[in-house]
């Protein structure tokens, strides 16, 4: 936890992310490490690629996380980054275990929250994940419909170049 506040995004190396992530046993531990280091890091995309795939719960989660707080990150990025996610989205859906169900639904609702386009595609998806019959993905769609068709979601607007005038 100490190095997740000692380091720098600018500071961490790809072994030095490797080294950590492995040990990660809990949420708080590797939601503090994605959330304050990776997703601001150049690591951001190629670890959400890599860890997403991985069976560890927490390695797992760190690649969601990380994707979360990425959304929030980077206020430039285009919506086809997001858009390109969206597949690892819906192909982790039945995994059950609470950690990582929580984080695949943290960020389908952070991708909607983004703008008034990736709205629409995150409530797509959304719809798509509630044909699927499994517990966790009943669970992931009701939730993040519930908050993007909320009257009182925050839209953030990025990136604000093309959403705000």
């Amino acid at each position: 936890m100490l190095c997740s506040k000692l380091y720098q995004p600018k500071d961490i190396t790809n072994t030095l992310l490797e080294k950590w992530v492995v040990t990660f046993e809990n949420w708080e531990i590797t939601d503090s490490f994605c959330m304050g280091l990776v997703a601001k890091s150049k690591f951001a995309i190629p670890k959400i690629l890599e860890w997403t795939k991985r069976q560890e719960e927490f390695q797992k989660r760190s690649g969601f996380t990380t994707l979360a707080a990425y959304c929030m990150a980077d206020k430039k990025a285009e919506n086809r980054v997001f858009e390109n996610f969206i597949p690892i989205i819906e192909n982790n859906i039945e995994d059950e275990r609470i950690y990582v169900k929580k984080a695949v639904n943290w960020t389908l609702r952070n991708i909607g929250k983004r703008n008034k386009d990736l709205k629409a595609i995150a409530i797509a998806s959304a719809n798509r994940i509630a044909k699927n019959p499994t517990k966790s993905a009943q669970w992931i769609a009701k939730n993040a419909l519930k908050e993007l068709q909320s009257q009182n979601l925050n839209s953030l607007d990025y990136p604000r170049s093309l959403y705000r005038s």
